[in-house]
């Protein structure tokens, strides 16, 4: 099986030292009285090597090192020991572990309420951030109820009319371009949307706000993909701020997956990277606004990765000389894997996700911190 390498220059002091500093960036702060914000990012695909990478490949101190509050989560559904994003992400909204490919209901296709459906109608804003298409496994879940990931014209019918406050990801043709010639677009318009299919514009804080900017998914950072997840999730933040009420935000970074499914490692440390930086930005955010609890995880690992000896070939002899400064990463599959999956968490209620326990009991570890505020 061939694998595929990437190496870095690593100075292995830099990462002696790296190891010896403080970890503490998140305080613990007195309780308030507001109810508590909650931003929960999916890093779809990520598995520990992945988060590995950042600290391996990175160019500067990797945010992930900034949480104090680590767990893992037993990522399978009922139907495969190898999950897929739908079901896992069905696990975080609903609470309820899920056949593989099920987006929003239960083992028996019941339709089951999200958190973000249960937060909305407690009165909360609400908001989905996506690199690939709204309507694919990850954000449907949150919002969608249908037997089948591959609903994609089903499920946009269904965010049309979600009122979900902050939308921002890729997936145009689902609303435009349509088999029953349905304009979803006209009917976000209806329901008090400012809608931009063609940029991350400035979000109106007197209206819902829709930035559905490609046909399908968004270029990954090796297409030349901006700073989209940063700069989408700075904006929906403000959004919510300006209209001084709690919220419950979604953000995903879509792409980590897509670069372990094609063994591009490349691929997925530059993905890696833009989550990282995403999760910097956003943690700055936290602790300014100490009412708010972060939660960062993934549905599942992908590829198979590892990260290991780095060689040198004699083009002239075949030997193989191990270089000691440098990393090589690996791939065993293009597939997902059944790998334990880190959370990270900070803020308020952070100490909720300590240990080890199912994906489905990130749902409720949420609730539970917000009851703790009440």
């Amino acid at each position: 099986m061939k694998n595929y390498l990437i190496s870095a220059s690593v100075a292995i002091s830099a990462l002696v030292m790296q190891g010896c500093g403080t970890t503490q960036n998140i305080k613990q702060q007195t309780q308030s009285d507001e109810p508590l914000n909650v931003i929960l990012m999916i890093g779809d695909g990520m598995g520990i090597p992945q988060v590995s990478s950042a600290f391996y490949f990175g160019d500067q101190r990797s945010n992930f090192e900034r949480f104090e509050t680590i767990g893992l989560h037993k990522s399978y559904s009922t139907s495969h020991l190898i999950t897929d994003s739908a079901a896992g992400a069905t696990a975080f909204s609903t609470g309820e572990k899920t056949y593989k490919r099920a987006i929003g209901v239960s083992n028996d296709t019941i339709p089951q309420e999200t958190i973000l459906e249960k937060l909305k109608a407690e009165g909360y804003q609400t908001g989905l951030i996506s690199l690939t298409s709204i309507t694919h496994a990850t954000p449907a879940s949150f919002y969608a109820h249908v037997k089948d990931r591959d609903m994609h014209e089903e499920i946009a019918a269904q965010l049309a009319v979600a009122d979900i406050d902050f939308i921002a990801g890729g997936g145009r043709k689902f609303f435009d371009q349509r088999s029953d010639d349905q304009d979803l677009f006209q009917t976000l318009l209806n329901r008090n949307y400012n809608l931009d299919t063609l940029a991350l514009s400035k979000a109106k804080p007197d209206m819902r706000n829709a930035f559905i900017i490609e046909d399908e998914g968004l270029p990954s950072k090796t297409e030349g993909r901006g700073d989209f997840l940063k700069d989408a999730s700075l904006q929906a933040l403000s959004y919510f701020d300006s209209n001084n009420k709690p919220f419950f935000l979604m953000i995903e970074g879509s792409y980590i997956d897509w670069g372990g499914h094609a063994k591009d490692a490349e691929m997925m440390i530059q993905e890696v990277a833009d989550f990282d930086q995403t999760i910097g930005a956003v943690l700055d955010y936290v602790e300014a606004h100490p009412n708010t609890l972060l939660v960062i995880t993934a549905d599942h690992e992908t590829g198979g990765a590892s990260i290991g000896k780095y060689y040198e070939v004699d083009e002239e002899t075949g030997k193989k000389t191990e270089v000691p400064e440098k990393v090589a990463v690996y791939f065993i599959t293009d597939q997902h894997s059944g790998e334990l999956i880190p959370v990270f968490a900070a803020g308020k209620g952070a100490d909720h996700f300590k240990g080890i326990y199912q994906n489905s009991a990130i749902y409720h570890k949420i609730l539970n911190a917000i009851k703790a505020k009440k």
